[in-house]
């Protein structure tokens, strides 16, 4: 959706919300996305956007320095949020142990999403009224879209730890994010199927009440066909709906060499597994909305002939990685991170944790501009460069397989130069 530069706030939102929810035919709501997405495949331009009046938060001076994290602790997507709560620690964890700023401690507040915007939103107010300088959040592009309106309004910065709607930026130029968009994800994957797989005929099935899905489901069918590649069908279901033989039958008179299933975990282990007891034992693709090892249950075998893009890999060979294995193991009874929103709730916070320190004032205006600023930040998922970016980092894209034991197995990076 190309949204005009000049409108206000209040009609922006009015705007990329709703629209949002009509692609879907559902009401606004039920946006939990962990990555929602308009259809474009275009990246995200540095275009200006519009930024607050208000003056945000200050610090005191003395005692600890606030910021805040919105996190689903509960709810669907609570396997992220957990994750994404253990690596904002760590890094706050690490920053204090190291002498904190100037020897003061950073404080982090956090406040619980429940996976639902509206509570999202009122977490966010919270954070703001106590003080933070910053919030951090959310995985939920759904989430975080309310969180921003009320951030902007109230003059304070946002950065997103996993939300990945293309658009989400214009809301604001108070809003940052540590992840790719989908207007890379959807074209990665479809890259990915064509070249290193040799698919030529894909049928999608898409959440039609997920944003995210509907999004991902038209980047992916876009860029297939410019390959060259056909879509031959496109299967519809609802989130929380455990039967799919309808739709299953219908894509196996068709015939695809492979499916693209573009929703969550919650449902695409379901499919995969009805999917294979119904003949179609064909290689899936997917988005970064697989990222739990509850698909893994759900999924069973089935789910093991499945490539999915996501942010980061447990077993990377990069020293920022292996760093933060160690640290994380230490303090999680020798665990890895189950999903990928670990490292980018640590990159979301160490990113927040240099930008004060660069900050001229420990103000939420100087915090904004120092995060503006920010070149070459090495985090556990990958460089984060946001000077003239928009808001949104130009970073590479993993593809990675499903393992029992492993969880997820690298296969193939890809830059967004390769992408286009």
């Amino acid at each position: 959706m190309k949204i005009k530069r000049n409108l206000t706030l209040a009609t922006l939102v009015a705007l990329i919300i709703p629209a949002a929810a009509i692609l879907c035919g559902c009401p606004a709501k039920t946006d939990t996305d962990g990555a929602a997405s308009t259809s474009t495949t275009t990246t995200p331009t540095a275009a200006k956007r519009p930024m607050p009046v208000a003056a945000g938060n200050t610090d005191s001076g003395s005692g600890d320095i606030i910021i805040g994290l919105v996190a689903s602790l509960n709810g669907d997507l609570k396997p992220w949020g957990g994750d994404c709560e253990i690596g904002a620690k760590m890094a706050i964890a690490e920053f204090n142990a190291a002498g904190g700023l100037n020897g003061r401690n950073v404080v982090l507040k956090i406040e619980d999403s429940q996976s639902a915007p509206e509570k999202g939103k009122t977490a966010c107010e919270k954070l703001i009224s106590e003080g933070a300088l910053v919030v951090i959040g959310e995985v939920a592009s759904g989430i975080t879209a309310q969180m921003a309106q009320s951030a902007f309004e109230k003059g304070v910065p946002v950065v997103a730890v996993g939300a990945t709607r293309t658009d989400l930026t214009d809301i604001g130029g108070h809003l940052f994010r540590v992840c790719y968009t989908d207007a890379f994800q959807g074209p990665v994957m479809a890259k990915f199927a064509y070249e290193e797989r040799g698919k030529r005929k894909i049928a999608i099935m898409t959440d039609k009440q997920q944003p995210y899905s509907t999004g991902l489901s038209d980047s992916f069918r876009a860029y297939f066909i410019k390959l060259g590649g056909e879509i031959v069908d496109e299967q519809f279901y609802e989130s929380k709906q455990t039967q799919f033989s309808s739709q299953l039958t219908n894509i196996k008179g068709k015939n695809p060499d492979g499916l693209f299933l573009s929703g969550y975990f919650n449902e695409v282990g379901p499919i995969a597994r009805q999917a294979k007891e119904a003949g179609l034992d064909m290689e899936l693709y997917g988005g970064d909305g697989w990222d739990s090892r509850d698909i893994l249950t759900s999924g069973g075998e089935a789910i093991l002939k499945g490539f999915f893009c996501n942010h980061y890999n447990n077993y990377e060979e990069r020293p920022e990685v292996k760093d933060f294995i160690k640290n994380w193991q230490a303090g999680n009874g020798g665990n890895l991170p189950g999903t990928t929103m670990g490292a980018l709730g640590y990159d979301s916070v160490k990113l927040t944790l240099d930008a004060l320190k660069r900050a001229t004032a420990l103000n939420s205006k100087d915090i904004i501009t120092a995060l503006e600023n920010t070149e070459n930040f090495a985090g556990v998922s990958g460089s984060i460069t946001l000077k003239g970016a928009g808001g949104n980092p130009q970073k590479r894209a993993l593809v990675v397989g499903l393992d029992m034991i492993k969880n997820q197995v690298f296969k193939k990076a890809y830059e967004p130069s390769e992408v286009k």
